[in-house]
């Protein structure tokens, strides 16, 4: 028998150099957003405010990439300081624009001040050739007025 002490390898983390830069790589299509939360601040590279809707209820977020892309993670950052709710969010592919979509994650949480206010979903993916990537946020499952809003979205 053979024998070695391995050392231990690092963690593997995504630096800021591994994130995709959304600004540059895809055009982004959103149905609505509060001109003092475009966004683009939740696509930064840079930490920043985030987007929030400028009308209550269902959005979504669309982009499009200048070239297919293959994704191997996917980060997401929410924050609802204010109101207790249940979020649905849904997360879908397709291969070309215009084409089907196909579902990568379905996922719903709920926010409750003070205690959860910050929810953060880290997806380990392998999608090959991805031209759309549609983020669906359904605010508040009982319907009602809330706005939709999202801290950060993470590609690498």
């Amino acid at each position: 028998m053979r024998k070695g002490i391995a050392t231990p390898s690092p963690p593997t983390t995504n630096s800021q150099e591994d994130w995709l830069d959304l600004e540059h790589a895809a055009t982004v299509e959103v149905t609505s957003e509060d001109k003092d939360f475009p966004i683009e601040s939740s696509l930064s590279l840079e930490p920043r405010q985030g987007w929030l809707a400028a009308e209550p209820g269902t959005q979504e977020i669309r982009l499009v990439f200048d070239e297919p892309q293959q994704l191997k993670h996917i980060s997401l950052v929410f924050e609802e300081n204010e109101i207790t709710r249940t979020q649905e969010v849904a997360l879908r592919a397709s291969l070309r624009p215009g084409g089907s979509f196909r579902e990568i994650v379905r996922q719903q949480w709920n926010f409750s001040a003070p205690s959860s206010t910050r929810e953060i979903e880290e997806y380990s993916v392998e999608l090959a050739n991805v031209a759309v990537l549609e983020l669906r946020i359904v605010p508040d499952i009982s319907g009602g007025g809330t706005r939709a809003s999202l801290k950060s979205l993470r590609l690498a």
